[in-house]
């Protein structure tokens, strides 16, 4: 069997320093084929795509533009960033920030100027008499070299200078401020030296000291003793993620796949998520490898992706394509799974929310029992809804508008469409004032079925319920993304459909309203995960330099596709 691969641009490698640890910042599409893997050969179609419309896939490589035919969101459709977009939430906090405060970070303030080249102990001597600050003048030195990333050569004179003055003894902290710088300029020698220091003087470490030590052991031919950190940490507590990170890489960059694969197995058996760039080291290093059994386990890796809903970044896309390598082909035209639920889905969904966050949870009870029984009998009364609203969210959605005006602006919009709306509010909306006229609140009554709760009742949990009550059918209007009540879900497959659903439910209002045509944002037809469809994969990714919260999905994609040679 044969594969072949569609075009794939090339992807700049925009990769910026980004030390692990936490003690100062951080700092034309060409065809080619791969060989065989195994007995078989397999050449794949990769290239990166914006996301597929809901005919089928629209292999684009541009920012997502899809487009949909005819009214399914009961309102224009906007071609604006999508809610749910990697990068939408930083875009809107943003909106109203200062602009002058933007890119400039604040400089770093000090008494003394940080040497550029290493000092003796007399120029150590008058720098230090020249230190006004109120902490010790050596912790304060080599916290900002730390910080600025300085040179090991100049901290390495101010560690001599300190075991002149101490009989040769140089405390904790310092030590471990000088292995971090390095550890980020990756003098592997002198992690050893330190490291040899550390093991003589100290029976345990605490766990940053730990975390430098293997990072910085792992490039060396001692990597092993790096395993041998990981199990003292395992004394006292589970490893983090990115100790066995480091340890897998080490074990990959030294060939020895089995420690490799065997730590993987380990970490993900402690429920912690391996950090993208160690499974990113996995696609690097089986480029280089012909074995199907390490291929299963690759592809192994991608369903992990998808059912943890877990995106790669650019750089570890480009690390999949090279894999898979690539060559040219107009697209594979597969549809696509869909963003809606299956029956099955839908109700076990429905099952899990009514007991996890309407029925349970001390955190979401700021109602009372007989609030929540008033609610679904009526609920129950009425025929199933069409949207539900969260009216006092709504309100405020304007803020040049009187807040009653704006809710009232979008009910009537929506009920000239002949929709069962239903309004969630709170009492006090109901008292005439300033922003809550007593007359643009009679005509939301008579055009939706309202309830209003409590004032100090929370509106999402009635928000889940009516909609869900009502059927796969209804959607619901609120600008509150729901993550404290995803987090209230007690696995990853029920967050998983939760998000599923969300994003399949939940209208954005454009910003721009006001007495004007109401205008939605597009709901996704198509769900923004890892998929495989029958020889093909389709793997969302997020760019370089994009900032995507937990609640959004990558507006990339790559498409790998298989096919069978033609008949020779």
């Amino acid at each position: 069997m044969t594969f072949y691969l569609s075009g794939f641009r090339s992807i700049p490698k925009l990769w910026k320093s980004n030390p692990y640890f936490e003690l100062g910042p951080a700092t034309s599409s060409t065809p080619f084929f791969l060989c065989a893997i195994g007995n078989q050969q397999r050449w794949f179609s990769v290239k990166p795509t914006t996301p597929p419309n809901s005919k089928a896939l629209n292999l684009l490589d541009t920012k997502a533009r899809t487009h949909r035919k005819g009214n399914d969101n009961n309102g224009q459709v906007s071609s604006d960033p999508h809610y749910f977009a990697a990068g939408a939430a930083k875009k809107r906090s943003h909106i109203g920030a200062n602009p002058q405060n933007q890119g400039h970070a604040l400089p770093v303030r000090s008494s003394v100027q940080l040497p550029t080249k290493p000092l003796n102990s007399a120029e150590w001597d008058k720098l230090k008499e020249d230190f006004k600050g109120k902490a010790s003048f050596e912790d304060f030195i080599i916290s900002q070299m730390a910080r600025n990333c300085c040179s090991v050569d100049v901290a390495k004179s101010l560690l001599a200078w300190v075991a002149a003055k101490n009989n040769g003894i140089v405390g904790y902290n310092l030590l471990v401020k000088y292995l971090y710088l390095c550890v980020f300029h990756k003098q592997t020698s002198e992690v050893i030296d330190v490291y040899e220091i550390m093991k003589a003087k100290y029976k345990s470490l605490e766990s940053g000291g730990y975390t430098l030590l293997i990072r910085g052991l792992i490039h060396s031919d001692r990597w092993r003793e790096s395993l041998l950190l990981l199990e003292d940490i395992k004394k006292v507590m589970v490893p983090s993620k990115k100790n066995y990170g480091d340890c897998i890489q080490g074990a990959l960059l030294h060939q020895d796949v089995n420690t490799a694969w065997n730590l993987y197995q380990e970490l993900i058996g402690h429920n912690l998520i391996p950090p993208l760039e160690t499974l990113k080291a996995f696609f690097d290093y089986g480029k280089d490898i012909n074995d199907d059994h390490y291929s299963d386990k690759l592809l192994d890796i991608l369903l992990y992706l998808r059912n943890n809903q877990l995106y790669p970044g650019e750089s570890f896309a480009h690390s999949i394509k090279t894999w898979f390598e690539s060559g040219q082909c107009s697209g594979c035209g597969r549809t696509i799974e869909p963003i809606h639920l299956s029956p099955e889905e839908y109700e076990f969904l429905k099952e899990k929310i009514m007991r996890d966050v309407i029925d349970g949870g001390d955190q979401y009870k700021k109602t009372t029992p007989q609030e929540l029984k008033r609610f679904e009998s009526f609920v129950n009364s009425c025929p199933p809804f069409d949207i539900v609203i969260d009216g006092l969210n709504v309100a405020k959605m304007f803020p040049k508008g009187r807040e009653s005006q704006n809710l009232l602006g979008v009910v009537s919009q929506l009920a000239q469409q002949n929709l069962q709306l239903l309004v969630l509010g709170r009492k006090h909306m109901l008292r005439p004032s300033s922003q809550w006229r007593k007359e643009e609140m009679e005509q939301v009554r008579k055009q939706a079925h309202c309830f209003f709760a409590d004032n100090i009742s929370e509106d999402d949990p009635f928000l889940l319920y009516a909609t869900l009550n009502s059927g796969n059918h209804c959607k619901f209007i609120t600008k509150d993304l729901l993550r404290d009540h995803k987090a209230c879900l007690p696995d990853a497959r029920t967050q998983r459909l939760f998000f599923k659903w969300q994003q399949g439910h939940q209208l954005a209002i454009m910003k721009g309203f006001q007495k004007s045509k109401l205008t939605f944002q597009h709901i996704l037809s198509y769900d923004t995960v890892v998929q495989r469809t029958g020889d093909s994969w389709h793997i969302p990714y997020d760019e370089d330099l994009v900032q995507r919260s937990s609640c959004e999905v990558p507006t990339k994609w790559l498409c790998l596709q298989r096919k069978t040679p033609d008949p020779c």
